[in-house]
């Protein structure tokens, strides 16, 4: 079989939750991000398992992402929509008991003539310049928002992924101030950076989400994903032969070279190059040559016998590792995890 296995540790997410859940209070509600199939992992599968684990409130970023997770989770979880509510929404909200994130003046407009005495939540921006409603506009709606009883009021940190940027506390700051103009109403700053960042970010709900898959900022994630490629070729050189496209790395001595089944075509990004191993257990596999659609090529002259599969995600080579290589964010390798893989699902509640 050519198809790359993706092995998904449910048991680890369930952990990863549990202990980033253990870093707020028990006044303080943890719900999980799972928008984007679950940052690639399935949210069919991680939405459930979530469930039996504790998780009561989960997030997507679509209302067609909360639909079909309203499939997976049943009747009770609350499901929580970041885009809003958006033209042509309302009857999938309707239909699926979503919580639209109402996150300008005129979503709230529509929501009140679509959806009134229906569960909604607000987004305030508190300094980010993205989504949300600024100072003013909170306070001419506020009378709109008393009729609609948001369950939730929410921001978003544009730093917490650094510590000691003064923009968290402005921003913190800023979000406390315009909730105050909503009393009574469950207030949530953090996601993942944010739970990191202490108590004082944490108000009565945190939302975490790539530290849920083992991503940074959160560093004592357990390992989430194995992905372990088949090798279709092992091959000989001589000192001075090259491989692959643009004879871009060249033999310095004898060596053995295997062709393994995934490529830039299945998340592998064509600019991580040759700055990565695959790994045989514990032994490193320098990567060599390009990264090519379907294809890369690494150095198995260490190892004593031809290996079947070699793994580029391990523990011993996270998602940031290979983020770090191609000059991007573990948030995109897990997002551009490929179609072609198969996949494998463990665990379940954790322990």
């Amino acid at each position: 079989m050519a198809q790359a296995a993706l092995t998904i540790d449910l048991g680890a997410i369930c952990n990863n939750w549990r202990a980033l859940d253990a870093l707020s209070d028990r006044s303080c509600e943890t719900a999980a991000v799972l928008k984007a199939d679950a940052y690639g992992c399935g949210a069919e599968r991680v939405g459930p398992a979530l469930a039996r684990a504790g998780c009561r409130s989960f997030f997507v970023a679509l209302a067609e992402e909360g639909a079909a997770l309203r499939v997976a989770l049943g009747p009770t979880p609350e499901i929580y929509v970041l885009s809003g509510l958006m033209p042509g929404d309302a009857a999938l909200v309707r239909e699926a008991a979503l919580t639209p994130v109402l996150n300008s003046m005129a979503q709230i407009r529509d929501f009140k003539a679509t959806l009134a005495g229906r569960s909604c939540a607000v987004q305030l921006d508190s300094g980010m310049n993205r989504l949300g409603l600024e100072p003013a506009e909170l306070a001419s709606v506020l009378a709109d928002l008393a009729l609609l009883r948001p369950k939730l009021v929410i921001s978003h940190l544009a730093c917490s992924d650094a510590p000691q940027d003064p923009m968290n506390a402005a921003q913190r700051a800023a979000f406390k101030a315009m909730a105050s103009a909503l009393p009574g109403i469950r207030r949530s700053l953090a996601a993942t950076g944010g739970v990191l960042l202490g108590p004082s970010f944490h108000y009565e709900m945190t939302r975490p989400g790539v530290g849920l898959f083992g991503g940074r900022p959160f560093d004592a994630a357990q390992p989430v994903l194995r992905l372990s490629l088949p090798v279709i070729q092992i091959r000989s050189l001589s000192p001075g032969e090259a491989v692959g496209y643009g004879a871009a790395w060249r033999a310095p001595q004898s060596a053995r070279i295997a062709t393994l089944s995934a490529g830039y075509a299945d998340g592998l990004i064509r600019a991580m190059g040759d700055r990565l191993c695959v790994y045989a257990g514990a032994i490193a596999c320098p990567l060599v040559g390009r990264v090519s659609m379907d294809l890369l090529t690494a150095d198995v002259t260490a190892l004593d016998r031809p290996p079947a599969t070699l793994d580029i995600l391990c523990p011993a080579q996270s998602i940031d590792a290979l983020a770090a290589a191609a000059g991007t964010i573990g948030y995109e390798i897990l997002t551009s995890l490929g179609s072609r893989y198969t996949r494998h699902y463990k665990g379940g509640e954790g322990r």
